[in-house]
């Protein structure tokens, strides 16, 4: 059974070292998920890879049916989840093209369907520790195994997209000790813990935060910057599977 799933967002809709087994569709009680759900070998190793935003790429942070992707991957038998996405970087440290494996989340999204207790009792969750460390400290001796460097820690902001943010919003986060800015790490984080999946997030740095270089931030730079990031990022989960 194909226990690990890997969810790729900007960038990442598909994985090209992954041999095809097959490809599936679920329904879910909590309607239709992204994408198909396309099950593969990367070196070796059965995966199950979902394009969050669809494929092609065509759903805002805030229309992706969290609920339903997760819920399809527990139905699949996954048990553990390696998230990629696209981030902006805030502190020094977090430069465009850079990879880092956050440890923290702050949630700033809003008007999502976040939790799968809704029409039952209330259910709480301890989210003291919301990524998996047993993934983060293997995802973290893969990189060094491919000789990337990383960020091994970093507190990642989730704002509710699909704009970018403004400079004083990410000053206030910065002044709340986000490291990187993005705006699909939850709910996903969150119900992933609610059915006892194992989570991790490989953060791919586009483009510096609103205010931290002079100017706009251009699609052009962004999509450069994640060439760059995603390369590495497939060494990188080609390290972790094998």
């Amino acid at each position: 059974m194909t226990t690990l799933a890997i969810i790729g967002g900007t960038g990442l809709t598909q994985l090209s070292d992954l041999t095809l087994i097959k490809r599936e569709q679920l329904d879910t009680p909590y309607g239709s998920p992204s994408a198909e759900f396309v099950t593969g070998e990367l070196n070796g190793i059965p995966v199950i890879f979902l394009a969050r935003h669809g494929n092609p790429h065509r759903l805002a942070p805030h229309q992706i049916n969290y609920r339903a992707n997760i819920w399809g991957l527990k139905q699949l038998g996954v048990k553990q989840i390696i998230s990629v996405a696209a981030v902006g970087g805030i502190t020094s440290d977090m430069a465009p093209a850079h990879i880092a494996i956050p440890d923290q989340i702050i949630d700033y999204s809003y008007g999502r369907l976040h939790t799968f207790f809704d029409d039952e009792a209330v259910q709480h969750i301890d989210f003291t520790y919301p990524y998996s460390q047993k993934l983060r400290s293997r995802l973290i001796s893969a990189a060094a195994k491919a000789n990337i460097k990383i960020s091994p820690l970093g507190t990642y902001g989730c704002t509710q997209g699909p704009r970018l943010e403004t400079a004083a919003e990410i000053q206030r986060m910065e002044r709340d000790g986000c490291d990187l800015v993005g705006m699909t790490g939850m709910p996903e984080a969150a119900l992933a813990k609610e059915l006892d999946m194992d989570y991790a997030a490989i953060s791919v740095v586009a483009n510096w935060a609103a205010g931290k270089t002079e100017g706009e931030i251009t699609m052009e730079d962004i999509e450069r910057h994640l060439h760059k990031g995603m390369a590495n990022t497939a060494e990188l989960l080609k390290a972790f599977v094998s």
